[in-house]
């Protein structure tokens, strides 16, 4: 394994950057091929998806960064806070589209340890270490800035709803098997099978946020 590409985000998306078209990723040469792999199934369940918005008020958080777990963070603070003014889970809803660098979140435990997406992402758990788990699914004390935060399986409980940019997932899983020497296809298809339950795989996040308000959720911006 090339390790020299674990050692910030900033050198693995450079490198990313610097080596699409030497690695063979035919994603950026054809954008093309992006589109059309999202096959009219998949697509259609991503559309029925949208319906499952709710209530008066509605919110979208554009999470295109980890930015040590916000992206989850103000989607829990959306449900807290019209709490707190008198608007029950029940009447409300935000979602998270976790795109660009913030795929991960959206990923089980199983491949954060097996192709080190803290490393690679610069994520950091509460041992202060690059994590070796998904710290914002189930959060334990310490991994996110605050106590008392709900992660992702709690917030889809009380009917939030979070998203993931398949387009990201194919960018970053072949650039990750390129340098670990693997078949893109094959890790792609891991990681695809890895996202975790109730979040649902969208042709882009970009895509996500334009259907979101178009089911008339406002947009914020949620990253760095």
């Amino acid at each position: 394994m090339k390790n020299d590409i674990f050692n910030s985000r900033r050198t693995f998306l450079g490198s990313l950057a610097l080596g699409a078209a030497a690695s063979g990723l035919s994603l950026l040469t054809n954008p093309l091929n992006a589109a059309t792999s999202f096959n009219a199934k998949t697509l259609n369940e991503a559309d029925e998806w949208f319906k499952g918005i709710k209530g008066k008020h509605r919110i979208v958080y554009d999470g295109s960064t980890p930015h040590d777990g916000f992206p989850i963070i103000w989607n829990w603070a959306f449900y807290m806070t019209n709490n707190g003014t008198g608007t029950p889970d029940e009447d409300m809803t935000a979602m998270t589209v976790l795109r660009h660098s913030a795929l991960p979140l959206a990923l089980e435990d199983r491949l954060w340890k097996k192709y080190p997406l803290g490393k690679v992402f610069d994520v950091k758990d509460y041992t202060k270490e690059h994590a070796l788990r998904n710290p914002f699914y189930e959060p334990q004390d310490g991994d996110f800035p605050l106590p008392g935060i709900d992660g992702i399986k709690r917030m889809q409980e009380r009917g939030a709803m979070f998203c993931a940019c398949d387009l990201a997932t194919k960018v970053y899983s072949n650039a990750v098997a390129t340098e670990m020497g693997l078949d893109p296809t094959e890790v792609y298809n891991d990681w695809v099978s890895g996202v975790l339950p109730g979040i649902q795989l969208v042709p882009s996040g970009v895509w996500a946020l334009g259907r979101a308000q178009e089911n008339g959720c406002g947009y914020i911006f949620a990253g760095e």
